[in-house]
C-alpha cells in the first residue's frame, strides 16, 4: 500500500488533502513541505524557520506501542522549534482519538485553548472542527501558534484549492479565531503526573 492510501484509509475524508494537492506541495513547496514514510508510518510536515507543522502522522496498528510515534515526534523536537498539529475533539466512542490525545499528552504537548478552528470540508461540505496542539522548546505562546496556523492555512491547506477541488476554502478569518476566553483543556484528562 502506498503512502497516500495509508493516510486516506486512516484519516477521515474531511481531513484529507487530495493526492494531487499533496504531490503539488511536495513538488512546488519542497523547501518547506516534507514526507517521511516507511513500511509502518507516514509523516507529512511543514518546516519553516519559526515552526514545524505536522500535517499527517500515521503509525500502523501493527507497530503501535513499539515507540515509532515517539521516535518520529522526537526527531521533530530535535529541530528545536515549536511543533503544531491539528486533532479531532475527543470522542470517547472512538478509542483512536483518546489514544491519540494520551500520546500527545505524554509527549508534553499543550492544547491551544484560545484558538478556535473550524473549516468547511470541500469533500463533504460539512464544517469540521479541530483542536490545535503544540509543543515548544521555549514556551511559545498561543498567539505565536495562532500566527503559525494562519500561515499554514494560507500557504499549505488552501494552496491551489480551486485547481484541486473546483472550489475555494473559506477565508482565514472565518476559519481561525483567537478568542479571549479559554476552552476546556482536552489534554487535562490525559496529563502525565510526575512526582
Amino acid at each position: 500500500m502506498n503512502w497516500y492510501d495509508k493516510l486516506s484509509e486512516y484519516f477521515p475524508i474531511e481531513e484529507m488533502k487530495s493526492k494531487e494537492h499533496m504531490d503539488a506541495l511536495l513538488n512546488d513547496k519542497k523547501n518547506v513541505y516534507y514526507k517521511e514514510d516507511g513500511p509502518h508510518h507516514v509523516l507529512m510536515y511543514v518546516e519553516t524557520e519559526a515552526f514545524v507543522f505536522v500535517d499527517y502522522l500515521f503509525v500502523s496498528s501493527e507497530s503501535r506501542g513499539a515507540g515509532l510515534g515517539r521516535k518520529l515526534i522526537t526527531s521533530l523536537k530535535e529541530k528545536g522549534k515549536p511543533i503544531i498539529l491539528e486533532v479531532e475533539p475527543v470522542n470517547y466512542e472512538d478509542t483512536d482519538t483518546e489514544k491519540r490525545l494520551k500520546f500527545y499528552a505524554r509527549e508534553e504537548f499543550h492544547h491551544a485553548r484560545r484558538i478556535g478552528y473550524c473549516r468547511k470540508s470541500l469533500a463533504t461540505g460539512e464544517p469540521t472542527e479541530m483542536e490545535i496542539l503544540f509543543w515548544s522548546p521555549s514556551d511559545a505562546d498561543e498567539e505565536s501558534v495562532y500566527e503559525a496556523m494562519k500561515q499554514t492555512y494560507e500557504e499549505i491547506h488552501t494552496y491551489k484549492d480551486e485547481t484541486f477541488y473546483g472550489d475555494q476554502y473559506e477565508p482565514t478569518e472565518k476559519v481561525l479565531v483567537f478568542q479571549t476566553s479559554r476552552k476546556e483543556n482536552i489534554l487535562e484528562p490525559f496529563a502525565v503526573v510526575t512526582s
